[in-house]
Protein backbone atom coordinates (compact mmCIF):
# COMPACT_ATOMS: atom_id res chain seq x y z
CA UNK A 1 0.00 0.00 0.00
CA UNK A 2 1.32 3.43 -0.94
CA UNK A 3 1.18 6.63 1.05
CA UNK A 4 1.02 10.13 -0.46
CA UNK A 5 3.14 12.72 1.35
CA UNK A 6 4.20 16.30 0.69
CA UNK A 7 7.42 16.87 -1.22
CA UNK A 8 8.80 20.39 -0.89
CA UNK A 9 11.15 21.95 -3.38
CA UNK A 10 14.20 24.01 -2.46
CA UNK A 11 13.28 26.85 -0.12
CA UNK A 12 14.10 30.53 -0.67
CA UNK A 13 13.73 30.42 -4.46
CA UNK A 14 14.09 34.07 -5.48
CA UNK A 15 11.30 35.93 -7.24
CA UNK A 16 12.70 38.87 -9.21
CA UNK A 17 10.79 42.02 -8.24
CA UNK A 18 12.17 45.46 -7.41
CA UNK A 19 10.29 46.80 -4.38
CA UNK A 20 12.75 49.40 -3.03
CA UNK A 21 11.31 52.92 -3.33
CA UNK A 22 7.90 51.69 -4.53
CA UNK A 23 5.67 54.73 -4.19
CA UNK A 24 2.38 54.74 -2.33
CA UNK A 25 -0.57 53.43 -4.42
CA UNK A 26 1.83 51.96 -7.00
CA UNK A 27 1.98 48.38 -8.28
CA UNK A 28 5.07 46.36 -9.25
CA UNK A 29 5.10 43.01 -11.09
CA UNK A 30 7.69 40.27 -10.81
CA UNK A 31 9.41 38.29 -13.49
CA UNK A 32 7.36 35.17 -14.22
CA UNK A 33 8.37 31.85 -12.66
CA UNK A 34 8.51 28.93 -15.11
CA UNK A 35 6.92 25.82 -13.60
CA UNK A 36 7.17 23.60 -16.70
CA UNK A 37 10.20 21.68 -15.41
CA UNK A 38 9.45 21.26 -11.70
CA UNK A 39 5.71 20.76 -12.20
CA UNK A 40 4.90 21.95 -8.69
CA UNK A 41 1.26 21.68 -7.63
CA UNK A 42 1.55 24.86 -5.57
CA UNK A 43 4.06 27.56 -4.72
CA UNK A 44 4.19 29.15 -1.28
CA UNK A 45 5.24 32.80 -1.56
CA UNK A 46 6.75 35.02 1.15
CA UNK A 47 7.45 38.74 0.83
CA UNK A 48 9.62 40.87 3.12
CA UNK A 49 9.16 44.64 2.96
CA UNK A 50 10.43 47.63 4.93
CA UNK A 51 8.39 50.77 5.43
CA UNK A 52 9.65 54.32 5.06
CA UNK A 53 11.22 56.34 7.88
CA UNK A 54 8.19 58.66 8.00
CA UNK A 55 4.54 59.04 6.94
CA UNK A 56 3.53 55.37 7.13
CA UNK A 57 -0.22 55.18 7.75
CA UNK A 58 -1.58 53.49 10.88
CA UNK A 59 -3.88 51.59 8.50
CA UNK A 60 -1.18 50.85 5.91
CA UNK A 61 -0.73 47.55 4.10
CA UNK A 62 0.95 45.89 1.17
CA UNK A 63 -1.20 43.68 -1.06
CA UNK A 64 0.28 40.67 -2.86
CA UNK A 65 -1.46 39.40 -5.99
CA UNK A 66 -0.81 36.49 -8.36
CA UNK A 67 -0.85 36.47 -12.14
CA UNK A 68 -0.56 33.53 -14.49
CA UNK A 69 -0.92 32.21 -18.02
CA UNK A 70 -2.36 29.22 -19.86
CA UNK A 71 -0.43 29.74 -23.08
CA UNK A 72 3.20 29.44 -21.99
CA UNK A 73 3.67 33.14 -21.32
CA UNK A 74 2.19 34.92 -24.33
CA UNK A 75 -0.73 36.42 -22.39
CA UNK A 76 -0.72 36.96 -18.63
CA UNK A 77 -3.52 37.98 -16.26
CA UNK A 78 -4.63 41.60 -16.60
CA UNK A 79 -1.90 42.47 -19.11
CA UNK A 80 1.07 41.58 -16.91
CA UNK A 81 4.23 41.22 -19.00
CA UNK A 82 6.10 38.48 -17.13
CA UNK A 83 9.01 40.84 -16.42
CA UNK A 84 10.01 42.91 -13.37
CA UNK A 85 8.44 46.33 -13.86
CA UNK A 86 5.73 48.82 -13.06
CA UNK A 87 2.18 47.53 -13.45
CA UNK A 88 -1.15 49.26 -14.02
CA UNK A 89 -4.14 47.01 -13.32
CA UNK A 90 -7.52 47.33 -14.97
CA UNK A 91 -10.41 48.65 -12.88
CA UNK A 92 -11.59 46.48 -11.26
CA UNK A 93 -8.39 44.42 -11.40
CA UNK A 94 -8.35 40.89 -12.81
CA UNK A 95 -5.28 39.86 -10.80
CA UNK A 96 -5.89 37.54 -7.82
CA UNK A 97 -5.24 38.68 -4.25
CA UNK A 98 -3.19 36.06 -2.41
CA UNK A 99 -2.38 37.99 0.78
CA UNK A 100 -2.11 41.22 2.72
CA UNK A 101 0.80 42.40 4.82
CA UNK A 102 -0.10 44.91 7.54
CA UNK A 103 2.49 47.69 7.44
CA UNK A 104 1.52 50.27 10.02
CA UNK A 105 4.74 51.68 11.53
CA UNK A 106 7.69 53.68 10.21
CA UNK A 107 11.07 52.00 9.55
CA UNK A 108 9.72 48.53 10.26
CA UNK A 109 10.36 45.24 8.47
CA UNK A 110 7.29 43.09 7.83
CA UNK A 111 7.11 39.50 6.56
CA UNK A 112 4.03 38.25 4.76
CA UNK A 113 3.16 34.71 3.85
CA UNK A 114 3.48 31.99 3.05
CA UNK A 115 0.72 32.66 0.52
CA UNK A 116 -0.55 29.94 -1.81
CA UNK A 117 -0.40 30.82 -5.52
CA UNK A 118 -2.48 27.81 -6.62
CA UNK A 119 -5.35 28.91 -4.36
CA UNK A 120 -5.69 32.04 -6.50
CA UNK A 121 -6.34 29.88 -9.56
CA UNK A 122 -8.85 27.40 -8.16
CA UNK A 123 -6.18 25.11 -6.71
CA UNK A 124 -4.08 24.71 -9.88
CA UNK A 125 -0.68 26.37 -10.30
CA UNK A 126 -0.26 27.81 -13.82
CA UNK A 127 2.75 26.73 -15.90
CA UNK A 128 4.08 30.31 -15.67
CA UNK A 129 3.11 32.59 -12.80
CA UNK A 130 4.29 35.65 -10.90
CA UNK A 131 3.33 38.14 -8.22
CA UNK A 132 2.28 41.77 -8.20
CA UNK A 133 2.80 43.94 -5.12
CA UNK A 134 0.71 47.02 -4.33
CA UNK A 135 2.00 49.58 -1.82
CA UNK A 136 -0.81 51.09 0.27
CA UNK A 137 1.30 52.14 3.28
CA UNK A 138 0.74 55.88 2.83
CA UNK A 139 4.41 56.46 1.96
CA UNK A 140 7.11 55.35 -0.45
CA UNK A 141 8.76 52.12 0.73
CA UNK A 142 12.35 52.12 2.04
CA UNK A 143 15.00 52.79 -0.61
CA UNK A 144 17.50 50.04 0.31
CA UNK A 145 17.11 47.05 -2.01
CA UNK A 146 18.58 44.64 0.57
CA UNK A 147 15.55 45.30 2.82
CA UNK A 148 13.21 43.49 0.41
CA UNK A 149 12.88 39.79 -0.36
CA UNK A 150 10.35 37.87 -2.42
CA UNK A 151 10.76 34.11 -2.60
CA UNK A 152 8.85 30.88 -2.94
CA UNK A 153 8.99 27.20 -2.19
CA UNK A 154 7.33 24.71 -4.53
CA UNK A 155 5.20 21.83 -3.31
CA UNK A 156 4.09 18.58 -4.89
CA UNK A 157 2.96 15.09 -3.88
CA UNK A 158 5.21 12.06 -3.54
CA UNK A 159 4.19 8.44 -3.27
CA UNK A 160 6.11 6.44 -0.68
Amino acid sequence: MSTIKSLYGTNNQAITITLASLTNAAFRQSTAVDNTTNLFLDALVSVVIKTAAASTSSTGYVAVYAYGTTDGGTHYTDGASGTDGAFTPTTPPNIRLIGLINAVANSTTYVGGPFSVAAAFGGVLPDHWGIIVENETGATLDATAANFVADYQGWQNQVV
